[in-house]
């Protein structure tokens, strides 16, 4: 198995060989299609996947029975319903394949015997956290202070694969806006594009 999104999510300065080998091993190689369900609302996560190749996506279904894309998940990121897995919990949320997806899975008791076995992993997986909810933190603001264009424009320049393979209608839930409103941006980008 090639480790190269294995080292990527598990980028820590002070694991020691021997730990990342073990953690490594400890993943299992899986593939979705298109289409496929990795998590369903109602159940609870028993583990999480580190994507190797692939785009997947989180969505939750609102009170008028629309889908709202929560979040994309691209090559080498962990695709993880955090308070599900954690916390043991149900989900409120899906997550599905946008397109056929390789993934290593690590399953949660094998997962809560290295954290408990390995203090570097507790350290890395702290650091982890407090960048993601800096991640989502910063998502959140931006729905308020950004415009549709400049969101939409971040999210291409982040995770252009999104933009390559996510249907239109998911990536404008994803960034609060209808249909329209991003077909109009995406037009108005093309008549006039940016100069860098």
């Amino acid at each position: 198995m090639s480790n190269t999104a294995l080292e990527i999510c598990y980028d820590f300065p002070f694991f020691l060989r021997d730990e990342l080998d073990e953690i490594f091993q400890a993943h299992e190689k899986i593939s979705f299609r298109k289409g496929d369900l990795i998590l369903k609302e109602g159940k609870t996560a028993n583990e999480y996947y580190i994507l190797e190749k692939g785009l997947a996506r989180s969505f939750v279904t609102d009170f008028n029975g629309n889908e709202v894309t929560t979040h994309f998940f691209a090559d080498n990121e962990i695709v993880i319903e955090v308070s599900s897995l954690f916390q043991r919990i149900p989900t409120q949320e899906n997550i599905v394949c946008i397109t056929d997806c390789e993934c290593l899975k690590l399953r949660f008791e094998n997962f809560q015997e290295l954290f408990h076995k390995i203090p570097n992993l507790r350290e890395w997986g702290r650091a982890w956290m407090s960048q993601q909810l800096f991640v989502y933190k910063q998502r959140s603001v931006e729905m308020f202070t950004l415009s549709a264009t400049k969101r939409y424009l971040n999210l291409m320049e982040q995770k252009p694969q999104v933009i390559r393979c996510a249907p239109l209608k998911q990536i404008a839930s994803y960034l609060g806006v209808t249909d329209t409103s991003l077909s109009r941006i995406r037009k108005e980008l093309v008549s006039h594009p940016r100069k860098d």
